[in-house]
């Protein structure tokens, strides 16, 4: 089965299992995948992901998620830079997520990374998403 955005799918997977108040959820491997879900356990909108194998060799991520107060930590997890339109943004231009007390994440040429760490190392890159 091909995604045409597996990236948004991932999104769309941990959103719903949200709003089921699911402990965790199952998603296909990849590595921008697991890239992109270590920035989150690092910034804390995620407890861990593990990676797990089935009977046929396919390799999964399984995220465990964070409550609190019985709420979800992401609020809100939306997908920027799509299949069909590609966002970029230079290093002095990065966006602040509310005011600063969210987080965009990029792909830059030194790796996915934070906003904040891409700021610090003045570099830019393609806007992946943002989390708050």
């Amino acid at each position: 089965m091909t995604f045409t955005d597996p990236i948004g799918d991932m999104f769309s997977r941990i959103r719903n299992a949200q709003m089921r108040s699911l402990n965790s959820v199952e998603i296909p491997s990849s590595n921008f995948r697991k890239n992109i879900l270590e920035i989150l356990k690092i910034e804390g909108y995620i407890k861990d992901f593990f990676i797990e194998k089935s009977e046929n060799n396919k390799i999964s991520l399984k995220i465990s998620l964070k409550y609190y107060e019985g709420d979800p930590v992401i609020k809100e997890i939306k997908r920027i830079s799509k299949p069909g339109r590609r966002v970029y943004s230079r290093a002095n231009s990065i966006p602040k997520v509310m005011n600063g007390l969210g987080l965009a994440i990029l792909s830059t040429p030194k790796g996915v990374m934070s906003d904040t760490e891409a700021r610090k190392q003045n570099v830019g890159g393609e806007i992946i998403c943002r989390v708050f």
